[in-house]
């Protein structure tokens, strides 16, 4: 979080060709404007505004640029990003910070300079071919509220090449089939080996800025998958590189076969966590996923990708482990522990857990032995439930509450009393408002918004400030539990040490 706060970082290389950029701040006067240099024959071409007659003037280059939340300026590097720069001798250029007075004219030139896309306003962001190929189109602003979703009729899926120079570029303008929350599925356009894909909604005269890019997926990609499993475990993380062995460790012994993690920014050691994890046997998988608010659309994209490579996707966080109390007396761990929980019939399209939230449990800093050892005292109340997913039965839409799917037809959902998930929701204060600052959810106003006061998504007796609350540590302590703290010793002790504890 720290590291966060510092008005310049370096550049960074994500796995998934993202280099996210913050650039240093330093002005006074009104609000600056981000600007993206314009082409000079050795530089790129700068970014044109995007409208059906733009689409058609519009260039494929090798990078894009977004201002995210906290000045953050996100680079995407197209797959032939590499290719194209090398050949053509053109850098990278970052973008720059430009103080404007609502008055006076900018310092610069306007034919040099060009506003480079805003997070704040709509936009397509990301896309992925799935189903033997039809194409997810992730954008936000077109559903803004939960559950209000504008008809799959009034959208249109365009793809173009980009190239300039002629209508031809406009490969298809197709009606979207579905559209909920922040995903529309498109057909596929006629054959093409790279095109820019963006949406027209009805009765607007252009069509949403995008960064959003297809590509025919390489023949080979189905043969790609290892085996698939029959339990996979889905999170988005950020900043949790600390919490992540305990959580993979133990869901590991249980039944889970594959960890795919996606990864919103992390500035930690996560991808050292998952190194280890890896070498030690573990299948870990990180996905860089850098767009704020999207976690509906992360576990969409999850669950549309993942489908050849996991029977059930458990949806849950990196504090919160599945557990049945029914589990307390085993000797040690079993894989058929969880697939237990998802032995139901066929017609079970998902089956859902309820959570037990923990407290502080009179901690004052993040206990170093693990969350499931550290606190031991709870909420009595059950709050929430997650869900395990079979995949196949999620609803074409995908449209999900982070909790659960929609399922498609001749599919129903399951509640399994006997297992339930341990929350460690409330832990230490200065974790517990490392949360604070951002949720991950599109749907769930962050703390510092005077919104939904009353929502479960809020924490009792905190504010709208990160100000730890007058005797938080004893906070939310009704019940004390230590079911899973004994058994997960039981279980994982090894020469006096954890294996949960192990090489943190």
């Amino acid at each position: 979080m720290q590291a966060r706060r510092r008005h310049a970082r370096q550049c960074r290389l994500v796995v998934a060709g993202l280099i996210i950029v913050t650039t240093l701040l330093f002005f006074t006067g009104d609000a600056p404007r981000v600007f993206i240099d314009a082409p000079t024959q050795n530089q790129l071409p700068r970014r044109l505004p995007l409208s059906l007659a733009a689409v058609r003037e519009a260039a494929t280059w090798p990078a894009d640029a977004v201002l995210l939340p906290d000045w953050e300026v996100l680079l995407l590097l197209h797959p032939n990003a590499t290719a194209i720069a090398h050949n053509a001798n053109q850098p990278f250029h970052a973008p720059r910070i430009v103080a404007m007075d609502a008055v006076h004219a900018s310092p610069h030139d306007d034919d040099e300079l060009v506003m480079m896309v805003k997070w704040s306003g709509r936009l397509v962001y990301d896309s992925v071919v799935v189903d033997g190929g039809d194409l997810l189109v992730f954008a936000k602003g077109v559903n803004p509220r939960q559950g209000v979703n504008r008809p799959a009729s009034d959208v249109r899926c365009v793809y173009y090449r980009g190239r300039g120079g002629s209508a031809d570029d406009v490969v298809a303008s197709l009606p979207a089939a579905t559209s909920a929350q922040q995903v529309f599925r498109c057909p596929p356009p006629p054959p093409a080996a790279l095109l820019r894909v963006t949406l027209a909604l009805a009765g607007e005269e252009e069509p949403i800025p995008s960064v959003a890019t297809y590509s025919l997926p390489p023949a080979s990609a189905a043969a790609t998958h290892k085996r698939r499993h029959k339990i996979c475990a889905c999170t988005m993380v950020r900043d949790v590189g600390k919490f992540v062995r305990e959580w993979v460790a133990y869901h590991a012994a249980v039944g889970v076969g594959r960890f795919i993690l996606y990864d919103n920014g992390s500035e930690d050691d996560l991808d050292e966590q998952v190194r280890r994890l890896t070498a030690e046997g573990m299948d870990v998988t990180t996905l860089a996923w850098p767009w704020p608010k999207t976690q509906e659309a992360g576990f969409s994209h999850s669950a549309a990708v993942h489908r050849d490579a996991c029977e059930w996707m458990a949806f849950i966080d990196v504090d919160e482990f599945i557990f049945s109390p029914n589990w307390a007396t085993a000797a040690s761990p079993s894989s058929s522990m969880l697939r237990s929980i998802v032995a139901v019939k066929p017609d079970v399209g998902q089956v859902s857990l309820g959570c037990v939230d923990f407290g502080p449990s009179g901690r004052t800093t993040h206990p170093p032995e693990g969350v499931t050892q550290g606190y031991t005292c709870r909420r009595r109340a059950v709050e929430r439930h997650k869900s395990l997913l079979r995949l196949e039965a999620a609803e074409r839409s995908l449209v999900n509450s982070v909790h659960h799917f929609e399922l498609r037809e001749g599919k129903r959902g399951e509640w399994n009393r006997r297992a339930r998930v341990n929350h460690y929701k409330f832990q230490a204060w200065d974790e517990f408002r490392l949360k604070f600052r951002r949720r991950v959810s599109a749907y769930v106003a962050d703390w510092t918004h005077r919104v939904n006061l009353q929502s479960k998504d809020r924490t009792p007796g905190l504010g709208f400030d990160p100000v730890q609350p007058a005797g938080w540590a004893a906070k939310f302590c009704e019940v004390n539990d230590t079911l899973l703290r004994d058994v997960t010793r039981r279980w994982f002790a090894a020469a006096g040490e954890s294996q949960l504890q192990a090489a943190r």
